[in-house]
């Protein structure tokens, strides 16, 4: 537990090192964990793998879904499945079959499971790579989109191999049943638990209560889904589009709150992993180094595997990219077209935390009691393929972006357009609120009434042309009536300017991510008002 809290700290100051130089943090984590593994004398850290599947993977997860855009995921669901599910399968039985050709003495069983194992690349790692990057928004989608749902195609093959490899061989129909089982009861139970936690946010007034019951919500839907012989991946992906989706109906008290401690749960696991990352290799090749394995053969191999691994999902993403009815890059006209968005869909292949806890977690022995062949050999080259591509990828894909120029200002000029409008059209909602009231809904004198709503107008006016905040506070001579009065005047147009807000999105003519921003202005606006009042 002791050496569990200092690799935390130490990579906590890691990532605050890597963002104060504007470095990609993970690529720094994984290159210190690996110099720190090679210090003489340190025993290696060790986590079970068991717990890295249930306690890290489903918060990182749930915090990736809930960022994403639920209305750009499904408008792009077609080209997600086909490279989240289909890659997939497919990259396990390839990269399985180039295994069990190169690695002497490995049965196919077990180089399936070793296919499985490398196959998906990583939510996480491709999510904190792609944030830093500022990627265009149609290429995150795809990429996260991607990311969030492949672990489920991949865990699959990976549970079918390993029964196969400890001595039961499943048919074909069987596995189809098993993963059809399981991307049904995770979706179904995902949805069920992220309608809860939606119904938790608006409904319990007590907002540190309902916060910490949205943090239960991720390792119930993964382990539910689990027990009940679903996906528990996508149950957790689910769970989070849908709450990420409901934003705008939770309070503003409990979004503000949600934003800051997922934010910190988000920096704190994905240190953790990383930091992990780079510390496993040590152990790995000495694990290999033990079983008696001719060395040179296996990193040759893995090698192979690691370059067969990169080449397949670059000539995958190209061929399907441009084969009829499956391309999906738009706005290939522009700067940043077809061809250079699909290279760096291509190269943005990296492995990560569930690569390195399904090879932790294969089992020892078969059912006969005989020692699963080629677990050491899997677990390095998982080790090596996750830290490999990583480094390599990772450090390429920044000059690769700024060469290709995978930019679009369009898409930032648009977003800004968009936010313009989104306040205009919430300005309007606002005034046209303020018209309407009478002294009666106020609670105090018309003349009292009229000089706040004079001077609210002007405080939203000014905010419509200047996107900035100025909250308007009572005079301290004004009296405590008119003080909680102007406070809930203000609540009030806050309200409808979110609701004028979330209605453009609903109606497909704001992005979530221009949502997001103008949402946590006006609840900040809000909080301001609220402890402004309530200080008084």
């Amino acid at each position: 537990m002791v050496q569990l809290i200092l690799v935390l700290i130490g990579a906590l100051l890691v990532t605050a090192l890597a963002r104060s130089r504007e470095i990609a943090s993970p690529l720094l984590l994984v290159a210190v964990g690996m110099a720190v593994s090679l210090v003489p004398g340190l025993d290696p850290l060790r986590i079970e793998p068991e717990l890295l599947l249930t306690a890290v993977l489903p918060p990182l997860l749930y915090a990736a879904a809930l960022d994403s855009s639920f209305t750009n995921f499904r408008a792009r669901i077609r080209p997600i499945v086909h490279h989240g599910v289909l890659q997939v399968i497919v990259t396990s039985f390839v990269l399985g079959w180039i295994a069990f050709t190169l690695i002497p003495d490995l049965p196919l069983a077990s180089a399936i499971v070793l296919g499985a194992v490398i196959a998906p690349p990583d939510a996480v790692t491709a999510a904190a790579i792609g944030r830093q990057l500022k990627l265009p928004r149609g290429v995150m989608t795809v990429l996260g989109g991607e990311s969030l749902i492949n672990d489920a195609a991949a865990l699959t093959i990976y549970r079918m191999a390993i029964t196969a490899a400890v001595g039961t061989t499943p048919s074909l129909a069987h596995g189809i049943g098993v993963f059809a089982l399981a991307v049904v009861v995770g979706v179904v139970l995902g949805l069920g638990f992220g309608m809860l936690a939606q119904l938790a946010r608006q409904h319990i007034p007590d907002v540190q209560v309902a916060t910490l019951l949205g943090v239960l919500v991720p390792f119930i839907a993964y382990l539910t889904a689990e027990e009940l012989q679903g996906s528990g991946v996508l149950a957790v992906v689910t769970a989070g589009l849908y709450v990420g989706h409901n934003l705008p109906r939770a309070r503003a008290a409990g979004r503000l709150q949600e934003h800051t401690v997922w934010g910190a749960i988000n920096l704190l696991l994905e240190s953790l992993v990383f930091a992990y990352i780079g510390l496993q290799l040590k152990s790995v090749v000495g694990d290999v180094v033990g079983s008696g394995r001719p060395m040179s053969g296996i990193l040759l191999a893995t090698l192979l595997i690691l370059v067969s691994a990169i080449a397949f999902r670059v000539l995958w993403m190209f061929a399907s990219n441009y084969l009829p009815g499956v391309s999906h890059l738009i706005m290939s006209g522009r700067r940043g077209g077809r061809w250079r968005r699909t290279a760096v869909l291509s190269w943005a292949g990296m492995r990560g935390v569930v690569t390195l806890a399904a090879a932790g977690a294969i089992p020892f022995t078969t059912e006969a009691g005989a020692p699963l062949p080629g677990r050491e050999v899997i677990q390095f080259v998982a080790a090596v393929l996750t830290v490999a591509t990583i480094l390599i990828q990772g450090t390429t894909l920044p000059p690769l972006i700024r060469r290709l120029g995978v930019t679009d200002p369009e898409e930032a000029r648009s977003d800004d357009q968009a936010e313009a409008e989104a306040r205009r059209i919430a300005t309007n909602a606002a005034l046209a609120y303020l018209d309407g009231l009478t002294p009666g809904e106020a609670r105090c004198e018309r003349s009292a009434l009229n000089r706040m709503v004079s001077r609210m107008r002007d405080v939203v006016e000014h905010q419509g042309l200047a996107a900035a905040e100025q909250v308007g506070r009572t005079p301290a001579e004004r009296a405590d009536t008119a003080t909680r009065t102007f406070a809930e005047l203000r609540r009030g147009t806050i309200e409808v300017q979110r609701s004028a807000i979330a209605d453009e999105r609903d109606a497909g003519h704001l992005d979530d991510e221009v949502l997001r921003r103008v949402f946590r202005e006006l609840d900040l606006q809000e909080a301001a008002v609220e402890g402004s009042w309530r200080n008084r």
